[in-house]
């Protein structure tokens, strides 16, 4: 008799480069709304070629769910590479601004030493608060808030998870599948 075991639900981080012209963005989102998927961290910028973006999308899910939503991205006109970047095989980081209540010069003090301890910069400072920016992972950034939170957090805001694979790995191209080529497109 075969054991029903509940498929393994973890985070994965996507890589994708995509066009750069308005709307692409909403389309790579739709896709992920209209399969029932929820986005937990979702980070654009352009890259080196000005006319490509590339965006690292991190959605919670299993194997055959990530599959699944990486081969539908793949069919997008203004996709031009999808990647799964792998924990062991990648770097990810993130920037947290922290604003902390810091009204005497013992407190500022005080979280001036959690910021060091932590490598974040202090970016802002008024007789009242305190600004801290934090370069991380989600654990770093957890233990540093759970610590102003002591103090008061009076604002935090979060990038979104960027990520690039360790070493010569790479996204482009030449590294790429060649069954991936143009998958979904020059479809009249």
């Amino acid at each position: 008799m075969k054991e029903n075991t509940a498929p393994t639900i973890t985070r994965h981080t996507l890589s994708v480069l995509v066009e750069n012209s308005a709307g692409v963005l909403s389309q790579v989102s739709r896709l992920f709304s209209r399969k029932g998927y929820n986005i937990e961290s979702l980070a654009v910028g352009t890259t080196d070629d000005p006319a490509v973006s590339r965006i690292t999308i991190e959605v919670m899910g299993d194997a055959k769910t990530i599959r699944h939503v990486m081969n539908q991205l793949r069919k997008l006109f203004c996709v031009y590479s999808v990647q799964e970047l792998l924990p062991e095989r990648s770097i990810r980081r993130e920037l947290v601004m922290y604003k902390v209540k810091a009204e005497t010069p013992e407190i500022r003090n005080e979280v001036i030493q959690i910021a060091n301890i932590f490598r974040a910069s202090i970016i802002d400072v008024s007789l009242k608060s305190l600004t801290l920016a934090l370069i991380g992972d989600e654990d770093k950034a957890e233990a540093i808030q759970r610590l102003l939170e002591a103090f008061g957090i009076l604002e935090l805001v979060r990038t979104g998870m960027v990520a690039l694979e360790r070493g010569a790995y790479t996204i482009s191209d030449e590294n790429k599948e060649k069954a991936e080529f143009n998958l979904g497109k020059n479809f009249l």
